[in-house]
C-alpha cells in the first residue's frame, strides 16, 4: 500500500439492498486517502450495474480477477459467511491487504486456520463497532478510573434482522452451518464491544430461545424454517471481575431498534445508547456518565453520522491511523471463540470458559 490513495476492491458490491451499499461504498467515498476502485458480483449485468451506480473504474463477474487487479490494494470481502474462506486465503496468496466482514469463518477453527494463514499483516475483521468514537471515549473514561471500579453492566442489543418475516435471499441466515445468525454476528459484535469497554471475557452463561421457528419471507409467501436463536441472554465474567448480562434480541421493529450499555463503578455511572436496524455495529451512538469527560472524537468520516458507514469508515482508517487500533484476525479468533462458548452455554445449560 505505497500508494498516495488506497485502492478498495469490493467483493459483493452489490446495488440491491447489500450490506457494502450502505456501509463500505459510502466510507470509502467519504473518506480521505481511499478509492473505490473495483467491485465484483457474480453476474456481470450486477457488477456492470455496482461499478456505474457506485463510480468505480473496474468491475468484475470473477472474484478472482479482482484479487489479482494490480489496482487494487485492499479486497474487502462482503460477501456470506461460507465463501469468506477461498476469498480470504486467495487475497492473502494475492499479498493485499484484507478487511473481511464478520464472522471471518463459518467455526472457530477455520477462523483460526484463516488468521494462521494472515500472518502478522494488517488485515481487518468487521467488529467495527468498538471504533465508534464514543466507544472509544467511554473506554478511555473506565481505564482512567472515571467511575471507580466496573462492577456491574446491563447491556440491550436488538436487531431488526432474524425476526418472523424475512426475504428469501436471507434463508441462509437460518440455517445453522452457515456460521452466520443471531449470536454470531449481533451477538458477536455486542459482546466485542462490551470487551472493548471492559476487557476480555472469561466466562460466560447464556440460555438462548427460537420465538419465530418458522420466519415467513416477505417477498415470496413461502415459510422457511429457522435453525438457530433469535433470542440469547448472556450473563458472563470479565478478566477483571466486571460481571454483566446482555440481552440480544432479533426481529424488532426497524424503529425500535435500540441499543444500551449501562455500567455501574464504586464511584460513579456510565451509559452508551443508540439503535440501528442493523444492529449496534451499524449506527453511531450518545455516551453520558457521572464522570466528566472531552467529547467523543470527530468521527473520520464525519457525513456518514447518520448512516452504517460511520464505524466502518473507522475501521478503514484505522489502517493508516496511528491513534486507532484496527480490529485484527486475531480479535476475529477471540470473537468466534467467544460466540462458540455463548452457543454452547446456551446448548448445555453450564457455565463456560474460555
Amino acid at each position: 500500500m505505497d500508494n498516495e490513495r488506497l485502492r478498495v476492491g469490493i467483493i459483493g458490491a452489490d446495488t440491491r439492498a447489500s450490506w457494502s451499499q450502505v456501509s463500505h461504498v459510502p466510507a470509502i467515498q467519504a473518506l480521505d486517502g481511499f478509492e473505490l476502485t473495483a467491485v465484483a458480483t457474480r453476474r456481470e449485468e450486477s457488477a456492470r450495474e455496482a461499478a456505474a451506480a457506485f463510480g468505480a473504474p473496474h468491475w468484475y463477474a470473477d472474484p478472482a480477477a479482482l484479487i489479482h487487479d494490480d489496482a487494487v490494494d485492499i479486497v474487502t470481502i462482503a460477501v456470506r459467511v461460507p465463501a469468506h474462506h477461498d476469498l480470504v486465503l486467495a487475497a492473502l496468496d494475492a499479498g493485499k491487504t484484507v478487511y473481511c466482514e464478520a464472522p471471518l469463518g463459518v467455526s472457530p477453527e477455520q477462523t483460526r486456520a484463516l488468521a494462521a494463514a494472515a500472518g502478522p499483516g494488517r488485515h481487518v475483521i468487521g467488529l467495527q463497532g468498538r471504533l465508534n468514537p464514543a466507544v472509544r471515549r467511554a473506554a478511555q473514561v473506565i481505564a482512567g478510573g472515571g467511575i471507580g471500579r466496573p462492577v456491574q453492566a446491563r447491556v440491550v442489543s436488538t436487531s431488526s434482522g432474524f425476526g418472523p418475516v424475512t426475504m428469501s435471499a436471507y434463508d441462509y441466515f437460518e440455517r445453522a452451518d452457515a456460521g452466520a445468525n443471531l449470536v454470531t454476528i449481533t451477538a458477536g459484535h455486542t459482546l466485542d464491544i462490551v470487551e472493548a469497554l471492559l476487557g476480555d471475557v472469561t466466562e460466560v452463561d447464556a440460555r438462548a430461545e427460537t420465538a419465530w421457528p418458522r420466519p415467513t419471507f416477505a417477498d415470496t409467501g413461502e415459510t422457511g424454517v429457522r435453525e438457530v436463536p433469535d433470542h440469547v441472554d448472556v450473563l458472563a465474567r470479565t478478566a477483571g471481575g466486571t460481571v454483566f448480562t446482555a440481552s440480544v434480541l432479533g426481529g424488532v421493529a426497524p424503529g425500535d431498534a435500540t441499543f444500551r450499555f449501562e455500567l455501574r463503578g464504586t464511584e460513579g455511572w456510565l451509559t452508551l445508547t443508540g439503535g440501528s436496524l442493523y444492529g449496534v455495529q451499524g449506527g453511531d451512538l450518545t455516551l453520558t456518565s457521572s464522570a466528566s469527560f472531552e467529547a467523543p472524537d470527530a468521527p473520520a468520516a464525519p457525513s456518514l453520522a447518520a448512516g452504517p458507514g460511520l464505524n466502518v469508515a473507522e475501521a478503514y482508517a484505522s489502517l493508516v491511523r496511528p491513534d486507532l487500533t484496527t480490529p485484527d484476525f486475531a480479535r476475529a479468533v477471540h470473537n468466534a471463540e467467544l460466540t462458540a462458548a455463548v452457543a454452547r452455554a446456551a446448548a448445555t445449560g453450564k457455565r463456560t470458559s474460555l
